[in-house]
This record gives structure tokens, C-alpha cells and sequence, in this order.
């Protein structure tokens, strides 16, 4: 944009924006004639897309503020009023976390999205006071809701905000509703002043609390063993993260019959803290974010650590043995869990055909393995709950009960009513599972030792590349995929994939980008949807070819909220030795022979 579209631009936000803050953000930018910020923050409009919106707080089209939440709101109540029945009537679910900046929080954020739902005609149910996320996918599903809203930014960085959407399945939006409700959002950017009035008297929802009493009940039904719970003395550390999820997790944890004073609550981490003071990126995935919940561990005498990020959608969890922390990964959890969720099904009695789990395609196959060796239906999908619960949607539909599906970023399904991933649930799950093994005189990390003998060794190695220039992520994937062909010859046709890496043979390729898969000819058609908008290539080194008897699989894709590569290796076989070594010759080479991060200026995690 030049300097007299950036005026406009900016005139424009200043005729529609009643934030004092952010109006004042750009008006001194606008004074200032600082065009490179006005660039920053009015030559894009933050992309609605699968996940909803996430960006920073800040004012400008390119962020997440109030006037972005109003015109994001309008057009997604105007779309789904056209495309899904009696839309108003069922009416919206909305929730909100407790980021928060100067002008701008989650709390302001969800009463202008209700405004605006009831200006429109729309029935709303306005969570009072702060919830976690997978509140509002459940309480679409309980009211038969037409849409589901949270206001979170999940797990990012303490500044930023998100927008995150449930469709009238309750379950994350799919294309093509996403760029449905993209186009209507540019058909919405209007804004009456009556929608900014937050002191209207509109008719609070009174059901808040029954339905936090229906979710725990919901949660402590997946508990079977509860005169087990209640007799056991291990002491359970739980850390919230500086999020919403202490409440939650606290009464879930009560409710399936175990003591107070077995959970150990981290006191610095347990209230709500936009700031997330204690940890420097509020994620338990990330390396140090559980050092202060382990030194309060080891205070305890607790030998289990239990985390929540801050919207307590995810879970993750370590343990100490022989003196030594362990921080499970979210493949070894999913697998841990889903052994779990198999055991008790098998103690039912129900056809174990008719048990059915799905997995993410970037997470762990060791789950695929044991769906193989003991019946049960086992289907993966493209990377996102949003796909994962549609796929849950559909084995129920099939006749079959999708108890479980994961996804390898700390992310766990349990149940059939939460289609979504939930990290109080998935608390409960973990919390039985470790409780029943110390009964029987084992470790959880003895057990998944007894899984990989049962099944075979699996171990994960993933990361990322930072890559901050679009253009040059395009030209690594292009290059990558083509070679130094010239761009108008683009084409699947074309495609000159690496037959190679790391000196071992390749012997499967799956481009979802472009839409090839070498397992299916002569057709090639992916058996999985393909994303133009995102690159995604997955690859197998197999074992038959090289003789090692270690297989490793791999896929490298861009991140849809973030400027990163994103990598997910995983090396299987019997001999543990041999599967680490490949494994880490494969991430190098990932690196520096299909990457190339050196040459291209990449960041490394």
C-alpha cells in the first residue's frame, strides 16, 4: 500500500473503532506519518481460517482487537445464518480465557462478540467468568448449539489472542466453511455504534454453572475404578500454567473419587496471569516450562508432575524414577492412554471390533500397530483436532465407539461427547491409568517399556525451523518438490520428489500440497484431503531396503499460526540402539540436505 492507501486505511479504522486505546495507537501513528507501522498494520487483514484468528493485541487490521472481533463476528453469525437451519434460535456458545492487554482482553473481546450475535437476532449462551476451552464444544453439543465461540490464544505468547470457532457439529470449522466465512467477514466490515455499548442490560445465560456440573460429571464418568482412586496414596503435582484450568481440573480430579491432599496444586502457576510471569512461553512442551512444577514435586515427595496449558485443552505429564525426571512426550501420552482406554474396553466385554481411535498423520504410527495386532478400527487424519473430530464423528456415525484419538502436540480426545482434545479429561484418564499401575508395583515408564516389548520400540524426534519470509519457505518447498525446473512447468507432472536422505533409500512419498501419494498407483491420488495453502510432504526410509530392520518415517509442513517448519520424525524396529542412530541421521540430513537451513537463513529451534 502507498502512503495515501495507508491514510485511507487508517481513516477508515479511525471512523469505525470506539476502543480508546487502540484509536490512540493509531492516531499517533497516523500523526507521526510512521508509514512503515501503518504498513505493518493495515496492508493485511489477519487471515480467518480453520483455526478461527490469532494474532497479537494491537490495534490495525493485521491483529486481534475489538473492531477485528466485531467484523470477524458479524460475517461468521451471517454465514452459518445461511447454512445451518434454525441457526439463530439454536443460538451461540461463548467462552473467553484471561489474556489480556491494555484496552483489550478475552472478557471484552466475548461480550462485543455477544452483542453483535444478538443484534443479529441470535440466541446467546455467555459463559459467566473464565473457562476453559473444551467448555464451549460441550456445551454446543449439550444445547445443540449452532455455533461455538472461545475467545483463547491457547498456549501463545503472553501478548496475543485468538478466535477460535466450533461449527453446529461442535467441532472445529473445515473448508469449506472457513473460506465461506472469510468472504462474509469482508462483506462485514461496517459497524453500527450500537454493537460497542457493553452497558446494555441483555438477559444474562443462567446455565453456567449446570453445565460445569454436566461436564464434571461427563469427566469423572470415564473413571471406572474409584474404590482404587480413593485408597491410593500417590501424590499427584499439578501446575495450571498461569491459565483458566485449576478449577477444572481440581474438581475432575476429585470427582472420580481420589483425595484432596493428593493433588498438589504449584501455587506460583495457579491462578489466571495474563503475564504468565513464571515461564517464558506458557506451553508444557517447551524445554523449562515444568522446572518449577518438578522443584515443587521433589518438596512434596510427588514422583508425578501433571500439566495444563493455559486454556487446559492440552495435557502433559512427567515422572520420576530412580531419581530422575522423565518429561513424557505427547506420542508416548497417546500412546500410554490409548493402551488405557483399550484395557478398560476389553474389561467390558464390548466387540473389540467395534472400539475405534484415530491419530493425526504427523503423530506416532505405534498406535496403527497395536489397532493391528488387537482388532480395533484405527483411522489417522490431516494434522488438527478439527479433522480429527469430524473423523470421530463419522466412525460414530459407521456404528463404531471413538473412544480415543490424539494428536502428537499434546492434544487428547476421550469420550464421545468433548469433539475436541481436552486436558481434564485426559487428566482423569492418566491420573486412573498411573493409579492402577502403582497397585500393581509399576511404573508408568516400566509400562510403556512393556508396551514396546508388546509392540514394538517407537521414538519420536520432532522440531522446527524458523522461518520468518513466506516467499522463502515457498522456495524451499518448490525447490524441493521441482528442483530448479522453471516455475510455469509447476506442476504434479513435474514433480521430481528426492528419492534419498541421508544415504537410504526412500521408500514411500506423499505430497499433500500438490496431491500425490506413491502407495497408490497408477492413480496417485492421497487417500487424505489436499491443502494448496499449506506445504506437507511425508516420507518413509524403510527397513526392507536397507536390511537394519528400522523403519523411519517423517513430515515436514509449515505452521498455519506460526513462522515455522515444522518437522515430525519417528524410527521404529526392534533393536533401540539402531532405530536412535538412523533416526539421527535422518534429522540431520532433513536439515541440511532437503532444507538446506544454512543456505536458506533458517532459525533453528
Amino acid at each position: 500500500m502507498n502512503h495515501d492507501q495507508l491514510d485511507q486505511a487508517a481513516a477508515e479504522w479511525l471512523r469505525l473503532d470506539q476502543n480508546p486505546t487502540t484509536r490512540s495507537e493509531i492516531e499517533g501513528l497516523v500523526s507521526s506519518k510512521d508509514y512503515n507501522e501503518l504498513s505493518a498494520r493495515f496492508s493485511t487483514r489477519i487471515a480467518f481460517g480453520t483455526a478461527g484468528l490469532r494474532a497479537k493485541m494491537a490495534a490495525g487490521t493485521a491483529y486481534m482487537n475489538d473492531l477485528v472481533v466485531i467484523q470477524a463476528t458479524q460475517g461468521l453469525v451471517r454465514y452459518a445464518a445461511e447454512h445451518v437451519e434454525g441457526a439463530k434460535e439454536r443460538g451461540i456458545v461463548i467462552g473467553y480465557d484471561h489474556r489480556a492487554v491494555e484496552g483489550m482482553s478475552s472478557e471484552r473481546f466475548a461480550q462485543l462478540a455477544g452483542n453483535v450475535a444478538r443484534q443479529e437476532g441470535w440466541r446467546v449462551y455467555a459463559f459467566e467468568g473464565l473457562v476453559h476451552t473444551p467448555m464451549v464444544p460441550f456445551a454446543t453439543t449439550k444445547l445443540n448449539a449452532a455455533l461455538g465461540l472461545m475467545i483463547t490464544a491457547s498456549h501463545n505468547p503472553a501478548a496475543d489472542n485468538g478466535y477460535k470457532v466450533y461449527w453446529s457439529n461442535s467441532v472445529q470449522i473445515i473448508p469449506p466453511h472457513d473460506d465461506g466465512i472469510a468472504a462474509r467477514i469482508s462483506q462485514s466490515l461496517d459497524v453500527a455504534r450500537s454493537v460497542w455499548d457493553l452497558s446494555s442490560t441483555a438477559p444474562a445465560w443462567d446455565g453456567t454453572e449446570d453445565m460445569k456440573r454436566q461436564y464434571l460429571e461427563m469427566a469423572a464418568s470415564l473413571a471406572t475404578r474409584r474404590e482404587d482412586n480413593a485408597a491410593s496414596n500417590l501424590v499427584f503435582t499439578y501446575t495450571a500454567m498461569h491459565g483458566v484450568g485449576l478449577p477444572f481440573a481440581t474438581a475432575a480430579f476429585e470427582s472420580f473419587g481420589s483425595r484432596k491432599e493428593s493433588f498438589s496444586v504449584v501455587q506460583e502457576q495457579a491462578q489466571p496471569d495474563p503475564r504468565f510471569p513464571t515461564v517464558r512461553f506458557p506451553n508444557p512442551e517447551e524445554k523449562g516450562a515444568l522446572d518449577l512444577a518438578i522443584a515443587h514435586a521433589d518438596r512434596a515427595g510427588s514422583i508425578i508432575v501433571l500439566a495444563n496449558d493455559p486454556d487446559a485443552d492440552r495435557f502433559c505429564a512427567a515422572e520420576k524414577v530412580e531419581g530422575t525426571w522423565k518429561v513424557f512426550t505427547g506420542d508416548q501420552l497417546g500412546t500410554l492412554l490409548g493402551a488405557w482406554v483399550l484395557a478398560k474396553y476389553k474389561e467390558s466385554g464390548a466387540p473389540i471390533e467395534k472400539l475405534a481411535m484415530c491419530a493425526s498423520t504427523v503423530s506416532s504410527k505405534m498406535l496403527r500397530t497395536v489397532a493391528k495386532k488387537e482388532g480395533f478400527v484405527f483411522r489417522d487424519t490431516l494434522t488438527g483436532f478439527k479433522y480429527l473430530g469430524n473423523e470421530v464423528l463419522k466412525l460414530a456415525e459407521e456404528g463404531y465407539a471413538p473412544l480415543f484419538a490424539y494428536e502428537e502436540a499434546i492434544g487428547y480426545l476421550h469420550g464421545e461427547v468433548v469433539r475436541d482434545k481436552d486436558g481434564v479429561t485426559a487428566l482423569v484418564s492418566f491420573c486412573e491409568m498411573a493409579v492402577a499401575l502403582k497397585k500393581e508395583g509399576k511404573t508408568i515408564s516400566a509400562h510403556l517399556d512393556s508396551l514396546y516389548d508388546r509392540y514394538g520400540f517407537f521414538t519420536t524426534s520432532n522440531s522446527y525451523f524458523i522461518c520468518r519470509d513466506p516467499a522463502k519457505t515457498d522456495k524451499i518447498f518448490t525447490t524441493l518438490r521441482f528442483g530448479d525446473t522453471p516455475s510455469s512447468s509447476h506442476s504434479r507432472d513435474s514433480l521430481k520428489l528426492p528419492t534419498t536422505l541421508a544415504g537410504f533409500p526412500i521408500t514411500y512419498l506423499r505430497d499433500l500440497t500438490v496431491g500425490f501419494d506413491s502407495s497408490n498407483p497408477p492413480s496417485f491420488e492421497p487417500n487424505l484431503p489436499i491443502d494448496p495453502k499449506t506445504h506437507m510432504i511425508s516420507f518413509a526410509v524403510g527397513s526392507t531396503v536397507s536390511g537394519d530392520g528400522v523403519e523411519v518415517t517423517g513430515t515436514v509442513r509449515t505452521s498455519g499460526t506460526e513462522p515455522k517448519i515444522k518437522f515430525y520424525l519417528e524410527g521404529s524396529g526392534a533393536d533401540r540402539r539402531l532405530v536412535e542412530s538412523k533416526l539421527a541421521q535422518v534429522r540431520e540430513a532433513l536439515g541440511t540436505e532437503w532444507l538446506r537451513w544454512e543456505e536458506f537463513g533458517l532459525e533453528r529451534a
